[in-house]
């Protein structure tokens, strides 16, 4: 009895044994055969080896293969989905980063129908997204930096129950954002990006019911229409970034309602009126872009929002005056702002003392206002500070000596380094990578004066800020000569100092500058040699045109003897341009009424 029992439970194994050996062998040769569609090999896939073993691959207790993974392997060639129709136990699937290119056929999604996980992102694939629904089990789908176009059916998301991520963005698919999505994948769905595609339309009502979506994703689009207003519903966001739509309308009291919110970016959009109050109340909000938008007294509602990191309003605003100290009394607000826009809004006024109290603000832009007045000493006190925009306003005086000891920009090199990853993480990881909902200009050192009415030489302390990357001085009143201290800005890459009213001649040591890649003093009143052997030879002669006295390669002109006495005369007007400017307007106005008074004592004489 006991050996029959043996023999039965051999028996059973044999046949157990064959059955996974066939099936096996079956998915290891639907492997293989996706493999020769692929013109780079793939390392270690061997019909000699049980497919098991081969990398990228993963097989359960049964010898079914579950999960196929081969991420930034170097794949080229066609998609051959049909290759892989065998492989019905299938859970993941990620072919992302690669060069795969082709269409997804009709039956993808139907023969892999307990694939939860897939990621084909960053490829060449193309076509229309198919009409087939995707596996009752799939969680996470993402086809993002592809060729896709076309609609996406709203049949697709039939059976998406259990959705949690949905992401192609990057592609160019049209039409209208399927609300079919809200509506089968309301209470799973936690990630939707449609961001930089051709859809169309309004925002459907249907994402206050989406009790977990934490990531919406739909800029750069063609969307048109108010926020709807449901979305104050969804009340688990972290993140609602509709950037680079035509958007309208103000934005809604009730956004206070979504106190996860992290990032609000919206900028580039027809949205209009005043914040809302109640801004204040959104104590986690780090990150928020509401420029090129039609804003109205942002500033004060604003400095409610004490965790913001990064606040970006550029050409938001119209002729409005620069918050002032009497406006921000009681100032409290903005101590965590790491990075400041107020560009291009036609701000007028000075520079307002109580941004001296940002301690942890590393980048401020002003650029393009109507900002009047002097450069502040206490902006080179700010601790943090390593970016300074103040370009294309009405600024005069002279260049501050105390801009020169921003303590970021002297001496440790590495603390740049460092510090631009600690700028904008925000939440960013290694698992979460793209948590930024646009990528912002890499800024490490920079001064930028240009376009203003700042007079004066520049001074030789500028030399103390070793660690500058970009300086633009041109367009002002200086004069005087290059001061050889700029050679000490070693890793200086962009210098501009052109239509000034410099003199002398270009420094020797400038030539130890090895790091230039844009450079410019044209139309100043410099003389002599350019220095040679160096890169200086390698930038283009309108670098240096506009110098009448400035010789030698690449000007077309060569080298001659110079008088050491013939100067110009227009360096000696400018040397004093700071100092007498005031006089001669002075002297002009006593002119006219000398001349007024007695033009009219003779006509009434």
């Amino acid at each position: 009895m006991v050996h029959g029992f043996l023999l039965v439970f051999l028996f059973s194994f044999i046949i157990s044994t064959t059955n996974i050996h066939a099936s096996n062998q079956t998915e290891c040769t639907s492997l293989m055969a996706f493999a020769l569609t692929l013109s780079s090999p793939l390392v270690n896939w061997s019909s000699f080896v049980d497919c098991c073993h081969w990398k990228g691959i993963t097989c359960n207790q049964d010898g079914r293969v579950t999960h196929l993974l081969l991420p930034s392997n170097g794949l080229k060639g066609g998609m051959s989905v049909s290759s892989l129709s065998n492989l019905t136990h299938l859970t993941h699937l990620n072919l992302s980063h690669n060069s795969l290119y082709g269409a997804l056929e009709t039956q993808f999604f139907l023969s892999l129908n307990h694939l939860e996980i897939l990621d084909l992102s960053y490829n060449l694939l193309s076509g229309e997204m198919p009409f087939s629904l995707p596996p009752k089990n799939i969680q996470t789908i993402d086809l993002s930096s592809n060729h896709f176009h076309g609609a996406i059916s709203t049949s697709f998301f039939q059976q998406a129950w259990n959705l949690t991520s949905f992401n192609v963005s990057n592609n160019t698919f049209s039409g209208y954002i399927p609300s079919s999505i809200y509506l089968r994948s309301s209470s799973s769905i936690r990630v939707l990006d449609f961001s930089s595609n051709e859809f169309s339309g309004n925002i459907s009502g249907g994402l206050g019911g989406c009790s977990k979506l934490q990531i919406l994703r739909v800029g750069h689009n063609n969307l048109s229409g108010s926020l709807p207003e449901d979305i104050y519903n969804a009340t688990k966001l972290e993140e609602l970034a509709l950037p680079l739509n035509s958007l309208n309308g103000a934005i809604s009291a009730r956004i206070a309602n979504l106190t996860h919110l992290t990032i609000l970016d919206l900028y580039f959009n027809y949205l209009s009126g005043t914040i809302p109050l109640n801004f204040g109340k959104l104590s986690k909000l780090k990150y928020m872009a509401l420029d090129f938008n039609s804003l109205e007294g942002a500033m004060k509602i604003l400095i409610r929002c004490k965790s913001l990191h990064v606040l970006l309003l550029t050409s938001s605003f119209d002729s409005e005056a620069m918050p002032t100290d009497d406006d921000m009394v009681d100032f409290h607000g903005f101590q965590n702002l790491r990075m400041l826009s107020l560009a291009n809004c036609s701000l007028t006024g000075h520079i307002p003392g109580w941004l001296s109290n940002l301690k942890n603000l590393s980048m401020l832009f002003l650029a393009f206002n109507q900002i009047t007045g002097l450069i502040p000493s206490w902006l080179g006190t700010l601790p943090k500070l390593f970016v300074v925009d103040l370009s294309h306003n009405q600024i005069s005086g002279e260049f501050q000596k105390q801009l020169c000891r921003l303590p970021m920009l002297m001496t440790n090199a590495s603390r740049l380094d460092n510090y631009e990853f600690e700028l904008p993480l925000l939440g960013r990881s290694k698992e979460n990578p793209s948590f930024w909902p646009r990528r912002l200009p890499f800024y490490q050192g920079m001064i930028n004066l240009a376009a203003n009415n700042i007079c004066g030489v520049i001074p030789i302390e500028i030399g103390q800020l070793q660690l500058l990357r970009e300086l633009h001085l041109n367009g002002n009143n200086f004069f005087g000569e290059i001061p050889d201290q700029i050679s000490k800005l070693k890793y200086l890459e962009l210098l501009n100092l052109s239509t000034n009213h410099l003199s002398g001649e270009l420094p020797l040591s400038i030539t130890s500058l090895n790091f230039l890649k844009e450079f410019d003093v044209s139309y100043n009143n410099l003389k002599g040699k350019i220095p040679t052997g160096t890169q200086l030879q390698s930038f283009d002669a309108s670098a240096f045109e506009g110098n009448l006295q400035l010789c030698g390669a690449p000007l077309p002109n060569e080298c001659k003897d110079i008088d050491a006495d013939n100067k110009n005369n227009v360096d000696q007007d400018a040397d004093n341009e700071c100092d007498e400017l005031p006089w001669f307007y002075i002297f002009v106005a006593l002119g006219f009424i000398v001349g007024f008074w007695g033009s009219l004592w003779f006509f009434c004489s």
